[in-house]
């Protein structure tokens, strides 16, 4: 390994570093307020009891958070702390990073100002979300987190500076625990980003089923912020196909390799896992299934 090869993995460390942390910053804020703010009390009574109903509300809620893949995290623990239903909060948490204006607007840029691509990528999306969220809510009944660490402060008994104490003492908290595995993916990402040759993945990925796999694993690998992937994503016009392309814009938001470790820190491990398998199986049915 060279001074070069170092240096380009530090860059590449660094960059998804910056890209990340203004995210995770928003992420624990908002987890604090919820912490602090919101009693489990207000949240039976917002929440649906339908099940179907409170997946819809929460991907609905997703739409109006302005957050990636991995600022989500800390947002969704605190909200199944809080007594949100796991299927409702992984909604909220798959539909946030892609579904947001912000999202949708730039790939609305990044692609020409074409509509087309925006419509595949929020529709396949919100597809998938649906379908994951589904099945999550018949496999699992538990809530799934890996520690059930869950500090219940009661609001009513704190003056209006302990509340707002306690929301940046939490925030704090929730930074240096959700922030080591950041570190840990960035530096995994940028790792594999160094030694593994994207020419490799473009030599077989020329079908529409390989086609689709290596944009799945490029967009993995390379953990873009869902703000940013699609001018990525768009580079590759001339190489892949649409479906692969939407592959590529769809699953990346929802997992890449620093929100996997996230994650891992965060739930259950044979969760994650079945997690990423079935957003894998649904993304790459589902871009087959409907593009061409």
């Amino acid at each position: 390994m060279n001074v070069q090869t170092l240096l380009q993995m530090n860059t590449i460390f660094i960059s998804i570093l910056i890209e990340s942390l203004p995210f995770i910053l928003l992420g624990v804020l908002i987890s604090g307020i919820i912490q602090i703010f919101v009693s489990e009390e207000m949240i039976a009574r917002i929440i649906p009891k339908n099940p179907i109903l409170s997946v819809l509300s929460a991907i609905g809620a997703g739409i109006f958070f302005l957050a990636c893949e991995c600022g989500i995290v800390p947002i969704t623990r605190r909200l199944i702390a809080k007594g949100v239903p796991l299927s409702a909060a992984i909604a909220f948490m798959l539909s946030a990073p892609i579904l947001n204006p912000i999202v949708l607007f730039s790939t609305y840029i990044a692609f020409g100002n074409d509509w087309s691509m925006v419509l595949y990528r929020g529709g396949i999306a919100l597809l998938v979300v649906i379908l994951i969220s589904v099945i999550i809510s018949f496999q699992f009944k538990t809530n799934q987190l890996k520690l059930e660490h869950i500090a219940h402060t009661h609001q009513h008994s704190l003056t209006a500076k302990g509340k707002i104490t306690g929301m940046f003492k939490h925030s704090i908290e929730e930074f240096f625990s959700v922030g080591k595995y950041l570190i840990i993916g960035a530096l995994l990402a940028a790792a594999i980003q160094t030694f593994l040759k994207t020419s490799v993945l473009l030599e077989i990925g020329h079908g529409n089923l390989s086609g689709n796999v290596v944009m799945m694993a490029l967009s993995y690998v390379m953990s873009l912020c869902s703000q940013a992937d699609a001018f990525v994503a768009s580079s590759f016009r001339s190489t892949f196909s649409p479906s692969s392309l939407v592959a590529f814009l769809v699953f990346g938001a929802m997992f890449d390799i620093k929100n996997t470790i996230m994650l891992l820190g965060t739930f259950k491990t044979k969760f994650v896992l079945c997690l990423m398998a079935y957003i894998f199986i649904a993304v790459l049915g589902l871009t087959l299934l409907f593009i061409s």
